[in-house]
C-alpha cells in the first residue's frame, strides 16, 4: 500500500458525515441470526502477512461451513488500509447496502475513524452467545481499542504482546530495555534494526521507545496536544538518531514486517528480533526456520499489550453471517486452538473459569512444538496508547527520516 493512503484515508474520513448504525438482524434473537446466515458468504478482509494466521483463518473457515453453511472468503490484505479504502469508496459512491466487505480485522486508528463517522454496524458483540466467557474483567484490553471504548462494535479474538527473541548461543545477554538496545547498537554496529513504521510492528516499536522515555506515561493515554508533541517525542527522536547509524544498513532501509525481521535473525544478519506474537520463536523453531537455541523474553519494565478485533461494515452484504464467524472464533474450541503454539500461539480472550471442565480441558492439552519460555499477556503487560499518537509518530517519522 502507497504511503499516502492512510493519510487520504484519514482526510475523506474528515469529510464524510456520519452515518446511522443499521440494525437489519434481529439480534436479540440468535436462531434468528443463524437461520440468516445460512447460504451467505462472508468476505473476511484480514491482514495475510504471517502464514501460521492464514492457516488459522482457513481453519476457522472450514468449520464455519461445516457448522453453520457459511462460506467464508478470507481477503487476503497487506494492510488494513486497502479495505478500510473500500469501505470509504462505497460510502462515498451511496453504496450503503451490499458492501463487499462484511468483516474486517481491524485495531487502532481505522476503529477510531471508521466507529466516529458511523461506518461500523452495531453495536452487536455482546448478541454473540460465547460473548458469555469473554474476561472482560481480567484481561480489559479486549473492551479498549487503543484506550477507546469498543462499546459492542468489536469483538476480541486475540490478545497479543511485544516479545523480544535472540540466539542464546550467539546472543548471551539480550539487551532488556530500549535504552540497553541502543547501546548494544552501539557496540555491536549494523546489528540492530526494527520493521518499517507503516506496519503495525514498526510503529509498535516507535510507541514502545517512546513509553520508556516519556516522563509522565499517563499523557500517551490521552490524544496528543499540538503544544506538547514536539516537547514529549523529543526523546524519541533522539533515541532514534543516535540508533540509525549504527543500525542495520545504517537505519537506511528497513525490514517490511514480522516475517523479515525474523529471517534476518535465521540468517544471521541482526542479533535480536521482536514479534506481537508470544509464540513466534516457538512457530519458527518448529517449523525448522530458526535454531532450538532461540529464547524469547519481554523488557524489563514491560511491553505493549493489545487485543486483535474483528469489526462488521455499516453496509456489509452478509452481516448475520459475519456475526456467525466472530461468535465461533470466541469458542473455547476455537480459542484453544489459536493458543497452541503449534498452530498460532495467540492468547486466549476467554476467561478459564467461566469454561466447564471439558473447554478447560483443551487449553491444557500438551502441544508437540519446541516451546520457548512462555510469555503471558499477565507479565508486564504495557496499555497501548492513544490511537492518535501512532498516527502522528508515523507521520513525524516520514518527515524526519523517509527522504534521507
Amino acid at each position: 500500500m502507497h504511503r499516502l493512503v492512510p493519510c487520504i484515508i484519514a482526510f475523506i474520513l474528515q469529510l464524510s458525515p456520519a452515518v446511522s448504525q443499521e440494525t437489519s438482524p434481529r439480534l436479540g434473537d440468535w436462531a434468528d441470526v443463524l437461520a440468516r446466515a445460512r447460504g451467505q458468504t462472508v468476505y473476511w478482509n484480514a491482514w495475510a502477512g504471517e502464514q501460521a494466521i492464514n492457516r488459522y483463518i482457513a481453519w476457522a473457515a472450514q468449520e464455519v461451513s461445516k457448522r453453520y453453511g457459511i462460506k467464508v472468503e478470507h481477503v487476503k490484505l497487506s494492510d488494513t488500509s486497502e479495505a478500510v479504502a473500500k469501505i470509504i469508496t462505497e460510502k462515498a459512491a451511496g453504496r450503503d447496502k451490499g458492501g463487499s466487505v462484511d468483516l474486517i480485522w481491524i485495531n487502532g486508528p481505522n476503529f477510531a475513524s471508521l466507529k466516529d463517522k458511523g461506518l461500523l454496524f452495531g453495536p452487536w458483540v455482546d448478541k454473540l452467545p460465547n460473548y458469555r466467557f469473554a474476561d472482560v474483567i481480567g484481561k480489559p484490553v479486549i473492551t479498549r481499542d487503543f484506550t477507546l471504548p469498543t462499546e459492542g462494535f468489536e469483538s476480541p479474538w486475540d490478545i497479543a504482546q511485544l516479545v523480544f527473541y535472540y540466539d542464546r548461543s550467539r546472543t548471551p545477554a539480550p539487551p532488556r530495555t530500549t535504552e540497553a538496545l541502543l547501546q548494544y547498537a552501539k557496540t555491536h554496529p549494523g546489528r540492530i534494526t526494527y520493521p518499517d513504521v507503516q506496519n503495525f510492528l514498526g510503529a509498535t516499536f516507535l510507541k514502545q521507545v517512546l513509553i520508556e522515555l516519556v516522563e509522565d506515561r499517563s499523557v500517551l493515554q490521552e490524544p496528543p496536544l499540538d503544544a506538547d508533541f514536539a516537547r514529549l517525542t523529543a526523546p524519541l527522536w533522539a533515541f532514534l538518531d543516535e540508533l540509525h547509524p549504527v543500525a542495520w544498513r545504517s537505519g537506511k532501509a528497513f525490514p517490511a514486517n514480522s516475517a523479515e525481521l525474523r529471517q534476518l535473525l535465521a540468517d544471521r544478519e541482526i542479533d535480536i528480533a521482536f514479534s506481537f506474537n508470544p509464540s513466534e520463536a516457538s512457530l519458527a523453531i518448529a517449523r525448522g526456520e530458526l535454531p532450538a537455541s532461540v529464547s524469547s523474553y519481554v523488557l524489563d519494565g514491560g511491553t505493549i499489550a493489545n487485543a486483535n478485533f474483528l469489526a462488521i461494515p455499516y453496509n456489509a452484504s452478509s452481516k448475520e453471517g459475519a456475526m456467525v464467524v466472530a461468535d465461533f472464533l470466541l469458542s473455547p474450541q476455537a480459542q484453544a486452538r489459536k493458543q497452541d503454539p503449534s498452530v498460532w500461539g495467540g492468547l486466549t480472550v476467554l476467561s478459564l473459569s467461566k469454561l466447564s471442565s471439558d473447554d478447560r480441558r483443551l487449553f491444557e492439552t500438551p502441544n508437540t512444538a519446541t516451546v520457548v519460555r512462555p510469555v503471558t499477556e499477565a507479565e508486564s503487560a504495557l496499555p497501548e496508547p492513544h490511537a492518535r499518537w501512532m498516527t502522528r509518530i508515523i507521520q513525524a517519522w516520514l518527515q524526519r527520516y523517509a527522504s534521507k
